[in-house]
């Protein structure tokens, strides 16, 4: 062990960087003797500045090296002793937020080809395609004054017992709660009005595409007027169904109907007193009930106010109904397929009071219904959720029982149809078993090349009030 004398004390000095540093500690020492003699610098002292300088140098870097690069220590620091990229890092994550997480990408869906025929002059209705099940359906059409209702207000759908809901199902000569029910005489109507000119215009219709727009919840989406055939143009009636509050919005937006109520294709029919109070449960009577509002009808196709009619509407009754063998088509989810999956993401969204979803799901289980099967080679359909935006149909009498039969269900419980369309639809396959229904449940792919898909018109939130 090599031996260093300074101060008269010996010290033991360590080969390696503390003896360095020492030996340099003694050389500035030196540095500073030499400079501090009086007269002129000679040359050993401007070497020794530099000598100095060169010191100073290397102790600065020895320094970043030991503790702001982070040395390895051997054995259990103290806290006290962490080295300076570990002490930062500390306090980057006490003193910096957390930057918020970037949301996951929306799982993107696309369309799929669809084979149309090249032109609907190719098109012809097949022969006795209307020659389904056959019964008579008739339909309530004032509320029968009984004790059992005398306490009750007047209501569209009317006050449908459970024995006559159950009732309903058969597909057998009957009369059916299926909206429009007016009160007892002496009681005022219970919704959704029509002017006497627009009744007579939709009475009149053969075939139709119709959508609705109610509290101005939406803006209006033109069917593409070039893809549609002359044929069409003439013999199709497109017609939107509005309250008078979407009226004024959509005419301060440029949308304001002409002498005949026509903005484009699209007749503006005006619907006065509203039924219900809830705008989506609303819109649940051009959805599901065309062929009471279109009486005349043989065909009809519903569109959700989000979408643009990109097809023309003969091409699609020709694929989907006619080359099918179909009275009723409707596309399935294009992510869910078990209502037990549907009844999980409408109360995870919000989409309605949880305890009324329980409450019809409960119900629905009690009365036979089971979870999807995609496995089961049995499974009457290839899905138990819908697509419910777009709906083709014939107008038959298996056809208009259905569609009764699922908007009672909406007016008995909640507005979310995809809720109660796989309940209907098994119910009345199974207490029907000799006469089928023919329903066509295709891909949500091909519902995406019909049309073209918006996002809904976001509510309008009125500024807060300026503070003077």
């Amino acid at each position: 062990m090599a031996l260093y004398k300074n101060n008269t004390e010996l010290f033991q000095v360590r080969r390696g960087i503390l003896g360095f540093v020492y030996k340099f500690l003694d050389q500035i020492k030196n540095c500073f003797r030499s400079c501090g003699r009086g007269g002129k610098f000679s040359l050993f002292t401007n070497r020794g500045l530099l000598f100095c300088a060169f010191v100073l140098a290397v102790l600065c870097l020895i320094s970043l090296a030991a503790f702001g690069l982070g040395m390895h220590f051997h054995g259990k620091l103290e806290p006290s002793m962490l080295p300076w990229r570990e002490m930062r890092k500390d306090i980057i994550a006490h003193d910096v937020p957390d930057r918020p997480t970037k949301k996951p990408r929306r799982q993107r869906f696309f369309p799929c080809e669809v084979a149309f025929k090249d032109s609907v002059d190719l098109l012809s209705e097949p022969k006795d395609f209307l020659n389904f099940t056959h019964f008579s359906l008739g339909y309530m059409e004032t509320e029968k004054k009984a004790s059992h209702i005398d306490a009750h207000e007047p209501r569209f759908g009317g006050h449908q017992t459970l024995e006559e809901r159950e009732q309903s199902f058969f597909a057998v000569n009957q009369t059916v709660h299926c909206g429009f029910v007016r009160g007892a005489e002496g009681f005022p109507s219970t919704g959704f009005d029509l002017e006497e000119e627009d009744r007579k215009y939709t009475s009149a219709c053969r075939v139709v595409v119709s959508s609705c727009i109610f509290g101005s919840s939406d803006f209006l989406r033109r069917p593409t007027s070039r893809l549609m055939s002359e044929y069409s143009k003439k013999n199709v009636c497109f017609v939107m169904f509005v309250d008078e509050e979407t009226l004024s919005t959509l005419s301060k937006e440029g949308n304001a109907p002409d002498d005949g109520g026509f903005v484009g294709l699209w007749k503006l029919v005006v619907v006065k007193n509203l039924p219900y109070t809830d705008m989506r449960k609303t819109g649940k009577v051009p959805k599901f009930l065309s062929h009471r509002l279109f009486p005349s009808s043989r065909y009809s196709i519903w569109l959700d106010s989000k979408l643009r009619l990109a097809t023309d509407p003969m091409l699609i009754i020709d694929h989907f109904l006619w080359q099918t063998g179909s009275e009723y088509a409707i596309s399935n989810h294009y992510t869910r397929h078990c209502v037990w999956d549907e009844v999980l993401q409408n109360k995870r969204l919000n989409k309605y009071n949880h305890t009324a979803i329980d409450e019809q799901f409960s119900f629905y289980q009690s009365d036979g219904l089971t979870k999807f099967d995609p496995s089961d080679p049995n499974t009457p359909l290839p899905s138990y959720v819908p697509e419910g935006s777009f709906i083709v149909r014939a107008h038959t009498p298996m056809s208009n029982l259905f569609s009764c039969l699922w908007f009672n269900e909406v007016d008995r419980f909640t507005s979310r149809d995809q809720l109660s369309f796989a309940f209907t639809f098994l119910k009345l396959k199974r207490m029907n078993p000799d006469k089928p229904f023919h329903l066509n449940m295709f891909k949500d792919c091909e519902r995406r090349s019909l049309v073209k898909l918006f996002h809904h018109r976001e509510p309008y939130v009125p500024p807060p009030p300026k503070i003077s």
